[in-house]
């Protein structure tokens, strides 16, 4: 695998969920937002990751996330980004959360477990940033 730059983005995220047959909620595409909003809809739900402080109103939620970005842009040619940063992290016993975008690929780990996982990619080669 290739070092990578990975930035460590301020804030806590959170990981929710509502109802499919709910609308996506406007106040996260209102343009006031500021960090990482991510909507997925599927057939049995329709979920959220976002800055903690912007979790729906009615939203199941897991709290407590901390957001690690791959600096991109990346080729879509690119092969095992998250392959291995997910067995980098599972060897150091870092559960996470993953989702791609256009650019790049983000990893969620719990606050309490991000300067283990901080440490893990370093040890592994890649450079980690604190933005």
């Amino acid at each position: 695998m290739r070092r990578l730059t990975i930035d460590v983005q301020p804030g806590e995220y959170a990981v929710a969920t509502l109802a499919a047959t709910d609308a996506v909620p406007a106040h996260l595409f209102d343009g006031t937002a500021t960090g990482l909003v991510s909507v997925t809809r599927s057939p049995s739900e329709l979920s959220v990751v976002c800055p903690a402080g912007l979790v729906p109103e009615g939203a199941k939620a897991e709290r407590g996330w901390c957001l690690l970005s791959v600096r991109g842009p990346l080729a879509f040619t690119l092969t095992g980004i998250i392959a291995a940063l997910s067995s980098e992290l599972a060897a150091a016993g870092v559960a996470l959360f993953s989702l791609s975008t256009f650019e790049t690929d983000h990893v969620l780990v719990k606050a309490v477990d991000l300067e283990r996982a901080v440490a893990a990619l370093r040890k592994a080669g890649h450079e980690v940033a604190h933005l």
